[in-house]
Parts: structure tokens; sequence; C-alpha cells
């Protein structure tokens, strides 16, 4: 019965956060072959686990907006899992502004979506000083709440493909605080998958804990200084139970003297309280 009960168990080929119609969604798309099996996700903790445990092969994050910063969530999340990442995707986010087929423009009073795309969308409510931005867990799943709940007030913040899917009326195009709106998103896996680089243009991303004294982050980091090697981006994030001390991720441009990245990397482990490889992927950004 256990055997029957473990084959009937479907497999994916990737997770995601949000419904189908979700951003993210969107960068998986574009990250794995035509007829790839999806699955949503409610929380971003339930792709990381859908990783872990086999239920799909592959997880799709965000991890960054030009407009919004940091996806906090997803650094704290990668740190806590024991992932790889193996992929990148930069991907441009159109918002649109959807309510139910009968609705208007001028009637909307509450709108409905994921707190980094209101976040994108400032200008259109600072605009619009009657209508109330209402935080909810997804961009594709606000669309299907207003459209469940039937109240031509509401309308939701998501993306052109959500309100085709899902039946809603687009309002408005393009209701983002600047045309250039994108977001970088990562393909993680478990630490077994293995990235084959077809080129030398890759990223290596680690995460590291040093000493809270004066110049110790400055230290640690030159060794890639030294060596002429690109740190692409920097984000601290909280030690939890240490208050006021940090771990750093780093994003380093890979470059064709592979040596001297490793020797640098080994330099600053040498430095640091711990130091975690998280990965090798083909650079998209």
């Amino acid at each position: 019965m256990q055997d029957e009960l473990v084959c009937d168990r479907q497999t994916y080929d990737a997770a995601f956060q949000g419904s189908h119609g979700a951003f993210s969604e969107d960068a998986a798309i574009r990250m794995l072959p035509r007829g790839s099996d999806l699955k949503p996700c409610v929380r971003l903790e339930d792709v990381f686990d859908a990783v872990r445990d086999g239920t799909a092969r592959y997880g799709v994050i965000p991890v960054e907006n030009n407009i919004a910063g940091s996806v906090h969530r997803s650094y704290d999340l990668m740190f806590e899992y024991d992932i790889t990442i193996v992929g990148e995707i930069v991907c441009r986010i159109d918002h649109t502004l959807i309510g139910l087929p009968a609705a208007s423009l001028n009637r909307i009073r509450r709108v409905l979506s994921h707190p980094a795309a209101l976040a994108q969308c400032e200008e259109f409510f600072r605009r619009s000083p009657l209508i109330e931005p209402v935080s909810v867990y997804d961009t594709a799943g606000a669309v299907q709440t207003i459209l469940r709940n039937g109240d031509a007030t509401c309308a939701a913040i998501a993306s052109r493909r959500a309100a085709e899917l899902w039946g809603g009326q687009v309002l408005a195009e393009a209701v983002q605080d600047h045309p250039e709106n994108y977001t970088r998103f990562l393909m993680i896996s478990k630490p077994m998958e293995m990235v084959r680089l077809q080129s030398l243009d890759y990223k290596r991303t680690i995460v590291f804990r040093i000493i809270n004294e004066p110049g110790t982050l400055c230290r640690a980091l030159q060794p890639f200084a030294d060596r002429g090697i690109d740190v692409a981006r920097i984000e601290g994030r909280p030690v939890k139970g240490s208050p006021f001390e940090y771990m750093f991720y780093l994003d380093l441009i890979g470059r064709a003297d592979y040596d001297k990245m490793y020797e640098a990397v080994e330099e600053l482990r040498s430095r640091t309280l711990s130091l975690r490889m998280l990965g090798m992927y083909p650079r998209c950004l």
C-alpha cells in the first residue's frame, strides 16, 4: 500500500509561489522547456519544501526588483534550506489593474495585490487617493479573489496573462511607477543538481558570516579586489538570535581565470566565522 502511495504522488518540473498567472510562473515558463508541469504554492516556504521533499525538481523564486528592492524572505530561506542555485532570469514586469467584467475604473475603491507589486505602483495610489491598497499573498490570487467575491468596487494588480486566465477585465495598463520595471528570479534545486556551464560567463553566490568588528567587512572583501573579481551584489541579512549581527550574500561574476576565483573565496573563508556556497550558474545579468 505504501508503494502505491509513493507511485501516485505527482511530481512537478518546478514549483512557484502564487496562483497560475503569477509573475513567478511567467519566469518558470521562460526558464523551463515548453510543456513543463508547474506547481503553484501559497507561500515561498512551500516552494522550498517542494524542492526539499522532491515534489518539484526545481523552485523559481523572486530575489530582487529594480524598483521595490530585495525580496528578503527569499534570501532568508536560501540560508535556512539546503538548496543550490542553478539558474537566473530577469523578467520585465508590467502591472495591469484588473476588475470584474462589468467594472469601471472610477468606481474602484480597493485594490488587492502582493505587497511587492503594490510597492511598485505607489504613484498610482498617490494619484488615486480614494483607492485603498490591500496586501494579499499573490498577484494572480488577487484576481481570483475579486472575481469570486463579485464586488465591482474591488480590483487587483496583476499581469495581463492573469486577467486572461481567470476572466478579469483590464481597467488600466502599466500602472507601475516606472516603465523599466524588472524582477530577477532564481531557480533552485537540491544540492546534488549539477549545472554544466557552456561558457565562462557565470555567477557564483556565497553567504558568509563575520565577526562584528570595525573593518571586518572591508577586509573580507579585499581578496576579490586584489584579484580583480567583480562583486555584482552584496546583501546583508540579520543573524537570528544575535542582535545587530549580519550574514552577507555575495554575487560574484565569473571570469576565465577560475583559479583566482577559487583562491579569493578560500581566502575569504579563512576570515569568516562560516561560509557556504549557494551555487554557480549561467549569468543572465
